[in-house]
């Protein structure tokens, strides 16, 4: 099925099912504990062994000898397989870091040996008697340095004459910011358990949020024919990007089901999903903004760096900076640093969530410079076209709605608007608020749906991460074909199954239920075909045109009747800019004597198209939020700039949010519909909540201290010094 014009009117508008509070129908099997996740699916092999990794103590250099004599001798040990054993396996076009083989070590903790046991404890307690030796080489870890080194940025794109907008600006700003390379610390580690049969098939149990391309990367990796990989993954324990790209726990599995010729499961230990998997890279960033003295922003000139290994793209924070806000002269340039940490790559909203951290403050501060509202001055510059291509229209845009809507639920007019001002007894209280913004891509997806007495069973390789996707596919195929909810079941995550968008990108939501519809209207026209009709309604459980009114559960007697397609998306969208919008406000209390800083409450207000399930919406906007103020406060994956690693590699040393620090949250959806997303009209919400947040909580610390932090995380030590005197 092609879209390739901007909805109409349709069955979705009447929203029998569609855009109603539903819980999630795959949340009794989390909540209880069944739902079988990659490490645990011992259902469906028997006489399986369990791996271990080693990973390198090294950043960079090479491996000049391992003797795995005494690990092999070891009691249980069933293989060991070193990366002296193999050659450097071949890597996937979406693979920067080495995943396995050869002598060469590019960032600390890349594996280079996995031990293959009976039992867990066997196989952990045999890998550390394999011995190494290593020829160590000098590596680039300091992105401090390297932003004092770096004379040219790489400059992306620019439109007018920034620097001459600049030399006539009667108001600027011009800082420097920082913020902290992330891990996406999910609760499910990297698992994957790997059933290599015959030496030509492989099936694979995991934890991946891309069925398709992980299957292909597979492919490549280990040399098989990719119709002889099965991929397996119904259930994922969190990924937030960390888990879109094949890692090393699928291929150390795969490695040692193949050695030993028995079923292999292997979890990577909490220190390597930090150090071996991916983060989210940290970045520096100067901004400068000009504006005229009534508000009305005459030019940016955003620039930034980040790091990555060689090869890949690093965390792009300037991107959001070429949209947002209205200017006719505007400058952006990254430049990704070639640096021997572990890879930084996809991280929840990548580039965005770090980019509105950084400019959703630089807005601030122009607002107060200008003597203007923070609100009053984001409406001033709203625009609803992309200013670098202003035949570009945005789609369907309600940020002032955002905005105005927030502003009033919020109180935000009765908000102290003195810096430092409000004081209730050894707390300074302030508040403050963000932009939100995030692009909303699709992506073609499929899906098959059969029909047999009367229950719907639905089949596409989407994923669900915790994002509620069983949900929503439910609730459409179910609107679609005039049943109610328990009539639908849906299988997802297998490679069996029609290719679908997977999760990640915000455009899991949008694409999947997209092709869902278009599976549903082949079965349609299947059912058509059987009763010799071309116009049926499917409505109640029934089947009507002229002279018939059938009951669906008789249509098939006895037989399946399946209907399969994918929804293309045309070229028609590149001439439009789709996005969602958002705008945040928080309130926080600061100690005025430590800088200790807990938060109150918050509010987010998101355009994000229509509203697919406002519970499992609104799930993904406080996830978002609650990630936004991790990030604020306490994220920080610390470097060791001597050895090139991150040493808080632990869910104790790195310090996310966690219930006791977000005691109240308010989302309201404005519900709007975006035609030229979807045929549902529908846009993706999962990264909205992230972007900007942090920014909210930083301008509500300035508002309640009057203490300007630029340097995330926002941790007390910033401002001990400043704080007002007991």
């Amino acid at each position: 099925m092609d879209f390739n014009q901007s909805a109409d009117e349709n069955l979705f508008d009447r929203a029998r099912i569609i855009g109603k509070p539903h819980t999630r129908i795959d949340g009794a099997l989390k909540v209880t504990g069944t739902a079988p996740y990659a490490y645990e699916r011992n259902d469906v092999v028997e006489n399986h062994l369990v791996g271990y990794p080693l990973g390198a103590s090294i950043a960079k250099g090479r491996i000049t000898r391992m003797d795995a004599s005494a690990a092999r001798n070891a009691e249980g040990v069933a293989a060991v397989i070193t990366a002296l054993d193999i050659d450097e396996l071949p890597r996937a076009d979406s693979n920067v870091a080495k995943l396995f083989g050869g002598d060469i070590v590019e960032h600390y903790h890349q594996a280079i040996a996995v031990v293959v046991a009976d039992t867990l404890e066997q196989a952990r307690a045999a890998t550390s008697l394999i011995e190494v030796e290593y020829e160590e080489m000098p590596g680039e870890f300091d992105l401090d340095d390297a932003w004092k080194r770096l004379q040219d940025r790489d400059v992306i794109n620019e439109v007018g004459d920034v620097d001459a907008a600049f030399e006539r600006a009667e108001v600027s700003i011009d800082e420097t910011y920082h913020t902290a390379s992330q891990s996406h610390a999910m609760m499910e580690p990297h698992a994957s358990i790997a059933d290599w049969c015959d030496g030509k098939h492989l099936t694979l149990w995991t934890s991946n949020q891309m069925i398709a391309w992980s299957k292909k990367a597979l492919a490549t990796t280990l040399e098989l024919d990719e119709a002889n990989i099965r991929l397996e993954s119904p259930y994922i324990g969190g990924g937030f990007g960390g888990k879109l790209w094949l890692r090393a726990d699928a291929v150390l599995a795969a490695l040692g089901s193949r050695e030993t010729g028995r079923p292999v499961k292997v979890a990577l230990p909490r220190p390597l999903i930090f150090n071996n998997a991916t983060h989210r890279s940290g970045t520096v960033q100067r901004l400068r903004i000009a504006a005229n003295r009534d508000g009305r922003i005459t030019a940016f000139d955003h620039s930034a760096i980040s790091h990555t290994l060689p090869g890949g793209s690093g965390e792009d924070a300037v991107n959001q900076t070429r949209c947002f806000y209205a200017g006719e002269n505007r400058r952006v340039a990254h430049h990704a640093i070639d640096m021997n940490l572990p890879e930084a790559a996809d991280m929840r909203a990548p580039g965005e969530a770090s980019g509105l951290a950084v400019l959703e403050i630089a807005m601030d501060e122009m607002a107060e410079k200008l003597g203007l509202d923070p609100v009053e001055f984001r409406i001033l510059n709203d625009t609803q076209v992309n200013p670098e291509e202003p035949e570009k229209r945005f789609s369907d845009r309600h940020f002032v709605e955002c905005l105005q809507k927030g502003a009033e639920a919020f109180g935000w007019s009765e908000r102290n608007r003195t810096p430092g001002g409000r004081r209730e007894g050894q707390w300074l209280i302030g508040q403050g608020m963000a932009g939100a913004y995030r692009g909303s891509p699709t992506l073609d997806s499929g899906a098959r749906v059969s029909l047999n007495q009367g229950r719907l069973v639905v089949e596409t390789d989407m994923t669900d991460i915790g994002t509620g996707s069983y949900t929503i596919i439910a609730q459409t195929a179910a609107e679609t074909m005039g049943v109610e909810l328990e009539d639908v079941e849906v299988r997802l995550g297998n490679s069996a199954y029609p290719k679908a968008s997977g999760s990640g990108g915000q455009m899991g939501a949008a694409s999947a239920t997209a092709g869902v519809y278009a599976a549903c209207l082949a079965l349609q026209a299947e059912i058509g075909k059987r009763l010799g009709v071309d116009n049926a309604r499917f409505e109640q459980g029934r089947v009507r045109a002229e002279g018939i009114d059938t009951p669906l559960a008789e249509v098939a007697g006895g037989d399946e009747i399946v209907g399969e397609d994918t929804l293309h998306f045309g070229d028609f969208k590149d001439k439009l800019e789709i996005g969602t919008f958002g705008a945040h406000f928080v309130e926080v209390a600061v100690h005025a004597y430590t800088g200790e800083t807990r938060l109150r409450r918050t509010l987010s207000v998101c355009d994000a198209g229509r509203i697919l399930n406002p519970v499992t919406a609104r799930s993904q906007v406080i996830g978002g939020m609650t990630m936004a103020i991790g990030a604020a406060l306490s994220e920080s994956l610390s470097i060791d700039t001597a050895r090139g690693f991150f040493p808080n590699h632990d869910l104790a040393g790195y310090e996310i949010a966690v219930h006791a620090d977000i005691p109240e949250q308010e989302v309201i959806f404005l519900d709007t519909q975006d035609g030229a997303s979807t045929p549902l009209k529908a846009k993706g919400v999962g990264e909205l909540g992230i972007c900007g947040g942090a920014a909210a909580v930083a301008n509500a610390m300035y508002n309640a201290t009057g203490i300007r932090l630029r340097d995330y995380p926002l941790t007390l030590d910033r401002m001990l010094d400043q704080l007002p005197a007991i």
